[in-house]
């Protein structure tokens, strides 16, 4: 690693959510796998748009989708990753990667190993009891990524603008992130999914 890299404070912070690849049971589809190259395409061609460089740091999940996808893209670019999980690893892989078979599993290992990894209970302790684990996690991400200054996030986030499975989702992200930023960028998949 460069010393920008190591020591540096990150000119910019980019901090993601986005689907996951639809599990193989899933009734209404929102991002089946033939999606998948026209997700990282949108995804590497914001980071573009954004000018993100080497030094710069990237924040996300470790889920399978747009998570992995966002984390492959930001390390091709020799940024800086942070990864972010609600779960114990184990639970995490089970709950969150493995169910989409594929190589999902591999490519979350891979990332991981360019990463520094963050386990919601080990670093934050149990929920408390009106606590929702996955609206923790997306307000522990952006918290992180605030740290450097509310000026230097970005938001992007893979979503198709509906209301998720539960709480704690990609609408629950983009409302809490345009709190702190006006650099939204949302890859709206009812459009890019045509």
């Amino acid at each position: 690693m460069s010393a920008a890299q190591i020591g540096d404070p990150p000119k910019q912070v980019l901090l993601f959510s986005g689907h996951m690849i639809d599990a193989p049971d899933r009734t209404t589809p929102r991002f089946s796998p033939d999606k998948e190259s026209v997700a990282a395409a949108a995804i590497a061609n914001t980071l573009a748009e954004i000018g993100a460089n080497p030094g710069d740091l990237a924040i996300c999940g470790g889920a399978c989708g747009g998570d992995l996808l966002f984390a492959e893209a930001c390390l091709a670019r020799d940024m800086r990753l942070e990864l972010y999980i609600p779960f114990d690893e184990a639970t995490f892989l089970a709950n969150s990667v493995d169910f989409a078979n594929a190589n999902w599993h591999d490519r979350y290992l891979a990332a991981k190993s360019n990463a520094t990894l963050h386990v919601m209970p080990d670093e934050l302790g149990p929920l408390l009891a009106d606590e929702n684990r996955y609206e923790r996690n997306n307000l522990w991400m952006l918290q992180s990524a605030a740290r450097f200054g509310d000026e230097k996030v970005a938001f992007i986030c893979l979503w198709n603008g509906q209301g998720g499975d539960g709480p704690g989702g990609a609408q629950h992200f983009m409302d809490e992130a345009g709190r702190k930023t006006k650099r939204i960028y949302w890859l709206d998949t009812r459009k890019l999914w045509d």
